[in-house]
């Protein structure tokens, strides 16, 4: 009986029994500007328009006694002089079991017409990062079912990628290949600004019903609000961290980061912040890190993140792909070219990094990873002139090699997008294309686990040097004192037959 209570409880007791208002002097492009009600930044509050309906609002920023708010939903009908209602509380998200299989908004509201969220749950959109304490140490392998990925960029539980690329390169696809075939408990999925007709195609098309199982949509299209997609980005990785305070392997899945830049700069520019690089106001700078550092490890179980980037005309070196790429541990480059040789997914494996991938990895995996990428290096370097026909066979091994291996490597790196790839079986693709025997025991999700940290291989260095020293010194010491000082004594006479030590 308690229980079936419990929820107007609740409500009772979350109900403010003293409203603060205020009422609408201008709206003026995106901006809501008011006097009053009293309120804080990130607060929400609720404009009534003309037609008496409820607008759900937060407030972005003020100018001496002018509140202003940017609108979750359309501006139509608002006039001077509406009422505006503060409700004392910053944007809270529902989380819970009941969100799984489900699709909501930026507010935590049910966007799939299923019916409510059965749950009482509430986490903050706005949170800080986990402790850098507190974050536990990245040394097991997360399966992402791309060959490409977990044999070349292997990824740790808790790592953060970023997928580079331009505008119809492949980049939703690749994300809908690791919802579906990655081992993570639970997929948190952002679409952030996307096409409204590509939300059901991912759904529907991309995830499937058994991908959505175990999975959380989070929308915000394109044509929605810069407040909503801007919040959109903060909603999803609050379920995702809720989830992770449960334990479990959360795999965190958001297109775009750009889009996100893009609401933020929308916002910033209406509410007066004067522009930097690109346009960006320095908020944009300023949030972006902090909402990609929440991501990650804490002491109860792990996010791991993808982070997609539209990179504005394919420079890489633009604004937001830097910043992104210098927060993150590791990037994801897929090449236009390589999309345009049907070369899918268009991953470029010499512009991408996994940071971790050496902790994540065996010994001899390792091997075979670096024996691969030596011979798609040798074979990029020389590419011009092994398709033109210029190159001569038997002129050089290692281009030999190269050649004699391209159609083999390309096998490794692409896969239909319906491909299920086991991590046992793209380790012995790897094995054979490489011709280098990867072991059973490198199967296994931590097969780096007893790696000695780079302090105590440097301290075991020492102790071998400082012996091996020893021996050589005790043969050597009369050859080696000599020719110290006469090296000292040649240094005297370059600086004038005075020694250094005298001028100190």
């Amino acid at each position: 009986m308690d229980n079936l209570f419990e929820k107007y409880i609740d409500t009772v007791k979350s109900t403010e029994t003293i409203l603060y208002t205020g009422h609408v002097t201008a709206v003026k492009g995106l901006m809501i500007e008011s006097n009053g009600p009293c309120s804080k930044i990130g607060e929400l509050c609720t404009v009534k328009n003309s037609d008496d309906e409820n607008i759900l609002a937060e407030v972005v920023g003020f100018n001496n006694n002018t509140v202003m708010l940017m609108a979750y939903g359309e501006t139509k009908g608002i006039q001077s002089g509406c009422e505006v209602i503060a409700s004392g509380k910053v944007l809270q998200v529902p989380v819970g079991d009941a969100l799984l299989g489900r699709v909501i908004d930026a507010t935590g509201k049910p966007y799939d017409n299923k019916g409510p969220l059965n749950t009482t749950i509430f986490y903050p959109a706005l949170a800080p990062a986990p402790n850098p304490y507190s974050r536990k140490d990245i040394n097991k392998r997360i399966v992402t079912g791309v060959r490409a990925i977990d044999t070349m960029l292997a990824c740790g539980k808790g790592q953060r990628l970023g997928i580079f690329a331009g505008s119809g390169v492949g980049k939703s696809t690749l994300l809908s290949m690791i919802a579906r075939n990655t081992n993570a408990d639970v997929n948190v999925i952002g679409l952030i600004g996307e096409r409204g007709r590509e939300v059901l195609d991912f759904i529907e098309r991309d995830l499937g019903s058994e991908g959505m199982k175990h999975s959380v949509v989070v929308v915000a299209t394109g044509d929605q609000s810069s407040i909503c997609r801007m919040r959109a980005a903060y909603t999803t990785t609050a379920i995702a961290e809720y989830f992770r305070d449960q334990g479990k392997d959360v795999m965190l899945m958001m297109d775009s980061v750009t889009r996100f830049c893009h609401a933020q700069r929308e916002i910033g520019t209406a509410t007066g912040e004067p522009p930097t690089q690109s346009g960006y106001p320095a908020s944009v700078w300023d949030m972006l890190p902090k909402l990609l550092e929440r991501s990650g490890t804490n002491d109860k179980g792990s996010i791991t993140a993808f982070y997609t980037v539209l990179v504005d005309g394919d420079d890489l070196n633009e604004p937001v792909s830097d910043k992104v790429r210098g927060t993150l541990d590791g990037h994801i480059v897929l090449s236009r070219r390589l999309a345009q040789e049907r070369h899918y997914p268009a991953i470029d494996i010499m512009a991408s990094i996994s940071r971790l991938w050496h902790r994540v990895t065996g010994k001899i995996t390792q091997q075979a990873v670096n024996k691969i990428s030596k011979l798609i290096a040798i074979y990029e370097e020389n590419r011009d002139m092994i398709i033109t026909g210029a190159y001569s066979k038997g002129t050089d091994v290692d281009i030999d090699e190269a050649i004699e291996k391209h159609k083999a490597i390309d096998a490794l790196l692409t896969q239909q997008e319906s491909d299920q790839c086991t991590i046992e079986n793209s380790l012995q693709i790897l094995s054979v294309v490489s011709e280098i025997e990867i072991p059973e025991e490198e199967y296994v999700e931590s097969p780096a686990l007893d790696t000695k940290t780079t302090v105590q291989i440097i301290k075991e260095k020492r102790i071998d040097d400082i012996v091996n020293t020893n021996y050589a010194s005790i043969e050597d010491d009369t050859n080696l004192t000599n020719s110290s000082l006469a090296n000292v004594a040649q240094a005297i006479n370059l600086s004038g037959n005075e020694s250094p030590q005298e001028n100190l």
